[in-house]
This record gives structure tokens, sequence and C-alpha cells, in this order.
């Protein structure tokens, strides 16, 4: 591997780590600071904590569009990720309601492009390179990991928990100056920005495994909001809870280094359906009210099952679709999973918290991901029917 490759993949490490310690500063330690700090209401914080996904159905998919469109996806990300540091500044100088709600609508416009737009890059230029995805995501885990510990020990000292704002702002403003030297710049098409969409919506594969996302990275995002009542009820302090947290998110870590490797022993959608089994297992298993240290042990779960799911989906994405409609395919990948299965997990486990309590919020994340579970199977027969049909066709 030569130094210009070497130096361009570290360039996409350090992105990475930058852009989700920004996000690990903000995001579990936010309705924490609404609370105590803006004094707003459990409706008003649950409001604010729902933009982001909601804002990534429609944003995600016009950021890709773009980027496809244009042909400079570095460029868009760059500015983007440095507005969306910008906009997080918001919540230090406007403190009602409304104004709040304003600053986390406009957060969310550009930070809805981070994503998508930096891991479409990535897996150009690792599949032109022959260079592992994983690895180069990982950084993204250790950094969300680093800042949620840091950000958390921070608060409690005398700056204050307006400290996550600032380091939110200067993560993002240095990532922002990464991407601008980032690698792989791909083509304009030519053909109309509303020409990706159409085309992916042909494809019944890439359909099918929206469905699949949607069933099983809704829930694991939809736990962060309710893994740390679930740590509490199981008897869990403040500090247990941050551990749990802590040791799920750099469980990850080792997991996305050898997913490429077992990716290339099994292929992408047998690790894809591994990693669903391995979601559906956990919320069983939580469900069944276990003990505080077997939930502290079983953790690294998350580990598994995500460090497997992201690299093998954003692959076999990748691998499906044409390499003109990546960064939109990539997007609406994205805004299915990040953004509406999110959304659609979180809200209606929120309804069966208040009526069954927090243990039927993981049953209900079991079903979704069983539902998953049978979709990957169905995909993986498709995909071997298609490649007979191939075979054949080729024999005649």
């Amino acid at each position: 591997m030569g130094k210009s490759i070497r130096f361009n993949l570290m360039k996409l490490q350090g992105f990475y780590l930058f852009a989700f310690f920004a996000m690990g500063s903000l995001t579990p330690l936010l309705s924490v600071y609404l609370k105590e700090v803006e004094q707003l209401n459990g409706t008003q914080i649950g409001t604010i904590m729902l933009v982001g996904p909601v804002i990534m159905i429609v944003f995600q998919p016009l950021w890709g569009m773009a980027c496809d469109w244009t042909g400079k996806p570095a460029k868009i990300l760059s500015m983007a990720t440095l507005l969306a540091g910008f906009f997080g500044l918001g919540y230090l100088f406007l403190h009602q309601y409304i104004l709040l709600a304003a600053v986390a609508l406009m957060l969310a416009i550009f930070q809805s492009a981070i994503i998508p737009v930096s891991d479409s890059i990535s897996l150009q230029y690792t599949n032109k390179v022959k260079a592992n995805y994983g690895r180069l995501r990982m950084f993204g885990s250790l950094g969300f990991g680093i800042a949620v510990f840091a950000m958390g020990r921070l608060s409690e000292t005398n700056l204050g928990p307006t400290v996550i704002f600032y380091a939110f702002f200067i993560a993002l403003a240095l990532a922002a100056m990464l991407a601008l030297r980032l690698p792989q710049e791909s083509q304009a098409t030519n053909r109309g920005i509303t020409h990706g969409i159409k085309e992916l919506f042909t494809i019944k594969r890439f359909l099918i495994f929206l469905a699949v996302t949607f069933l099983v990275f809704g829930p694991n995002l939809a736990n962060n909001v309710y893994y740390g009542l679930f740590v509490e009820a199981r008897g869990g302090t403040y500090t247990g809870i941050g551990l749990a947290f802590l040791l799920a998110v750099l469980s990850e870590i080792p997991f996305m280094g050898v997913a490429g490797s077992w990716i290339r022993k099994m292929g992408l959608l047998p690790i894809a359906l591994v990693a669903g089994l391995a979601s559906l297992a956990r919320w069983l298993f939580y469900f069944s009210e276990p003990g505080l240290g077997v939930i502290y042990f079983t953790s690294v779960i998350q580990g598994f099952s995500l460090g497997l799911f992201i690299p093998a989906g954003l692959q076999y994405i990748r691998h499906i679709i044409p390499a003109h409609i990546t960064v939109t395919a990539v997007t609406v990948y994205s805004a299915i999973g990040n953004g509406l299965g999110n959304w659609f997990s979180t809200f209606f486990a929120g309804i069966i918290m208040d009526k069954n309590g927090i243990y039927s919020v993981y049953l209900f994340f079991g079903i979704l991901s069983l539902l998953g579970v049978f979709l990957t199977f169905w995909l993986i027969k498709l995909e071997k029917e298609s490649t007979s049909n191939v075979g054949l066709s080729g024999q005649n």
C-alpha cells in the first residue's frame, strides 16, 4: 500500500474520529442539558430529540441527490459539517423552547449529511484501493465512546454542561477541514437531480434491504433512548448507565475491524443475517429481566450486531447499486435506518412503555428484528436464485 493511499485512509479515519466525537459530545447529554439547565418538560425535550430522525427522512436523500448531481461530495460534506457545528452553538445563546426547537431543526438539516456522505466517499475509495471499510468506520465508534466518557466527566466540573456545545463545534470544525482533503470525488451525473431516486426504486433488492434496515437498525438506534431507563430499572446508577453505554459503543470497534475478513469468508448478506440474529437475541434476553451484572457483560452484543451490520449493510448497497447513484443510495439507506426506522421504533416504544413498562419495549424490538431476519433470509434466497439464473443463461 503506497504512502498516498495510507495518507488518504488516515484522513478518512480522522474525519470519522472527529465527527463521531462531536456526536458523542452532544447527543447523549443534550436531553439532560435541556431538562436541568433550560428547564424544559418531557414533551418539549422529546420533540427536540425527535427532530433529528424526522429531518433525516427528508433531507438525507436530498443531500445524496445534490452530491451525485454536482459530483462534489467532499465539498458538500465539508460545508454541511461546519454549518452543523455552527448551529450547535445556538443552544448556548437561545433559551426559549421555540427557539431551541429551531436550533435543533437547523442543526439536524446539516448534520443529516455527515454520516451518509462520508460513508459513500469511504465506500468508493476503499472499493477502489481494496481497503477495509470497517477499519475506517471503527474510528467513529472510538470517537463516540471517548466523547461520551470525557464530556460526562467534564460536565460535572467547573466547566459545566455547556462544554458539550464547545466540544461539538471544535470537533466538527476539525472534521470539516479534513473533509476538504478527502479522496475520491465522484463524477456529476448530468441526468437531473431526481434521476437517481427514480432509478433506485426500480431495484428490488435495494427496496427489500431498506426494509431489513428499518426493522433491524431502527431498534438499535431507538435503544439509545431506552437503554438508560432499562439499566436504571434493573438497579443501575447514573455511573452504571454511563458504563453500560461506554462498553456497548467501544465493543463495536473490534467487530468493525474484523468485519472485512468475515465478509470475505461468509458474504455480505450472511453477515447481515448474523448481526440481525444477535440483535434479536439481545432484545429477547432483555425482555426476560436479567440481572445487572449480566446486562453489563452482554452489552458487547451491540458491538457484535452493529459492528457487523454497519459495514456489511453499506457494502451490500455499494454492491447492488450503479456507481453513478452511490451517494443517493447511501443517503436513502441512511434516511430509512437512521431516520424513519429510528423515529418509528422510538415513538411506538414510548407508547408501549407507558402502557406496559420498559421490558415490553424490548419485546417490541425483538418482534421488529425477527421480521428483519425473515426478510434477510428471503433476500439471500433471491440472491441465490439470481446467481443460478445467471449461471444457467451462461450455459445456454
